[in-house]
């Protein structure tokens, strides 16, 4: 990190950066007393032209040590990109989302404001969720519902398993271990009283003849063996009882082979849904996901079958937001493969179709898409709410604390298996930040696992130092924190299946000071305006340690994380943060007070430390 005052020149779409007043956009940044900066400039360009809006010496602003500058712009469009000119003695800057820098940018990483031009779940940011498998997070009291033998998958018998063995790699989804929603339903007193976590996402409900119900049967009935309807209505009014609320796993890019559309299209090439499905050669030949014949991918040039899904009044997806099923949002399964194949490239244009339908139905519903990759391109407001933020979040964390990446860990050849530097990690969680509005970072759901990866427990090898780490940085980077079932209390799980053990009941076998250290974590989180809304800020990030603020009106936290058991940095330089001389701060895990001085705030030797701003 610079340690000179470019480290400290700052700003961040939201307040107090950021004010909105009527027709007027304020737009501030704070920079060092000592910075040589002789004028500064806002760029933008509403219409296409470029726009240079000169800024002014703004007033000092108590809790800061510093300069502050700003402008204020017309707002003239629902969105605005943005960024500063700065003129100093030394030369001239730019202020972008990703950093200062003295070579022209490119407008890809200005800032960006996105004002009215969304329909924003303003709940999301003050939650945490929590994951749930159906099949293994809890039976219900009926006992398995299901036999060995009961129906084929592929062609095999599948298998009724008990709940305290292993998945067995060699049945996958042919393997039913008996949890169900009347199970989740009387585990939440637990997942709401006891661990604090205020929403929950369930993988796949649907009749489907899988355990992971990706195979989707029917997109409106739920499985009758995790209930069926009535389990289903009960877990909901439940939920609502218990303020969680309730977002459901849909598999819009594809179906199963044993759902109706697919019969029919099968057994007629004239029948209506024919057109759903892209048959090379009928009735055997056709797309289907990553060549996986069970899983035939739906065709989006069919405007019957946008109808159907998403668009018409009684659509699927529309359906379910409505009374009595009334979920909070959609996560949608493999969106960045969605309405894609070969020359025909529809994804972007049917989401922003989905997304229109389903705010359309209820403005403040959860938007959010599975996506493995950069996801830029459909987080820009008019798409995406949000992604599970693997590439943005957990896989440079993992690296980071592994010591090789995610596809190293995953054994796959082209991994990376050597360590993270402190530096590339904050330089490539920055990027990944700079690409997308400051409201969409805030949105962005983090994770650490989920059935799709090893288990953070596994990926780690069980260390406590670091899994700590993990977690801590979990709620205490932008975006929102979730709970992977299973991993509060240490459950370990390697790759698919592995990582979809049976969640263990039995509490003596969990790991005591894991589950009271997510606790602390999911109560600290919940009650934070800082870590919901606050803009964030590195000032450390070299050796093994991460250093950042998050700030925001209400609240300032320092957050120090070590992956080593101890580390040279006895102190946390704060000049960048504007942080006043002699100002007080309370370390939330310990109660331990330290004032700044010298422009530092004096660490303890702990691995993890989150500081609190005490203010009078």
């Amino acid at each position: 990190m610079r340690g000179d005052w470019q480290s400290g020149v700052y700003h961040n779409p939201s307040e107090p950066y950021l004010e909105h007043r009527g027709s007027q956009l304020w737009l501030r940044f704070r920079c060092p007393s000592q910075a040589p900066l002789e004028q500064a400039f806002l760029r933008c360009a509403p219409d296409g032209e470029q726009r240079m809006l000169e800024a002014v010496r703004a007033e000092p602003r108590t809790g800061w040590d510093c300069h502050w500058w700003e402008v204020a712009v017309t707002t003239t469009v629902e969105r605005l990109a943005y960024r500063f000119f700065l003129v100093t003695q030394q030369g001239c800057y730019w202020l972008t989302a990703a950093g200062l820098m003295r070579h022209l940018p490119t407008d890809h990483h200005d800032f960006q404001w996105l004002g009215q031009a969304e329909h924003a779940p303003g709940w999301v940011e003050s939650s945490v969720f929590y994951q749930i498998f159906p099949d293994r997070f809890c039976p219900g009291p009926a006992g398995h519902p299901l036999r060995s033998g009961q129906h084929l998958l592929e062609g095999q018998p599948v298998v009724a398993r008990e709940w305290h063995e292993l998945p067995d790699p060699g049945q996958g989804a042919r393997e039913f271990f008996g949890g169900d929603l009347w199970g989740v339903s009387s585990k939440l007193p637990y997942l709401a009283g006891e661990l604090g976590v205020n929403g929950l996402y369930l993988n796949p409900i649907g009749t489907s003849p899988s355990s992971h119900r990706y195979d989707v049967a029917s997109y409106l009935e739920v499985d009758p063996l995790l209930g069926g309807e009535q389990a289903y209505l009960a877990l909901r009014s439940a939920t609502q009882d218990q303020g969680l609320r309730l977002m459901l796993d849909i598999v819009p890019n594809h179906c199963g082979d044993q759902h109706p559309w697919f019969r029919s299209a099968q057994a007629d090439p004239g029948a209506p849904e024919a057109e759903f499905f892209t048959f090379r050669e009928h009735p055997h030949e056709y797309e289907c996901w990553l060549g996986v014949r069970t899983l035939p991918k739906l065709n989006y040039a069919s405007s019957r079958l946008r109808d159907q899904m998403y668009a018409g009044a009684e659509a699927i997806m529309r359906r379910w937001l409505r009374s009595p099923w009334q979920i909070d949002g959609w996560r949608i399964d493999v969106a960045n493969m969605l309405a894609r194949n070969g020359p025909q490239q529809l994804g972007h244009e049917v989401l922003r179709e989905m997304r229109a339908a389903v705010k359309a139905e209820s403005p403040q519903a959860y938007f959010l898409g599975e996506h493995f990759f950069d996801a830029s391109a459909y987080l820009q407001g008019d798409q995406l709410d949000a992604t599970m933020n693997y590439r943005g979040f957990m896989m440079p964390l993992l690296h980071w604390l592994c010591g090789m990446d995610y596809e190293a860990l995953c054994g796959r050849p082209w991994g990376d298996r050597h360590p993270l530097e402190s530096a590339d990690l904050e330089l490539q969680w920055r990027t990944w930040r700079a690409a997308l509005p400051w409201a969409v970072q805030r949105r962005q759901l983090n994770l650490l696992g989920s059935h799709d990866t090893p288990r953070i427990a596994h990926a780690l090898n069980e260390d406590r130092a670091r899994l700590a780490v993990a977690r801590a940085l979990l709620f205490t980077y932008p975006g929102v924190p979730c709970i992977y079932y299973g991993d509060e209390v240490g459950l370990l799980g390697g790759l698919d299946p592995d990582n979809r053990r049976p969640m263990p009941w039995d509490r003596q076998s969990w790991d005591q000071e894991g589950w009271h250290d997510w606790q602390r974590w999911v109560r600290l989180r919940r009650g934070s305006p800082a870590l919901a809304l606050g803009g964030v800020q590195f000032l450390l990030a070299e050796s093994d340690t991460l250093a950042f603020l998050r700030e925001h009106p209400a609240e300032r936290l320092l957050v120090i994380t070590r992956r080593g058991v101890r580390s040279d940095i006895g102190a946390l330089p704060v000049e960048a943060a504007a942080l006043p001389e002699g100002s007080i701060w309370e370390e939330l895990m310990s109660g331990h007070r330290q004032r700044i001085q010298q422009r530092q705030l004096p660490l303890l030797d702990a691995g993890v430390q989150i500081w609190r701003e005490v203010r009078p």
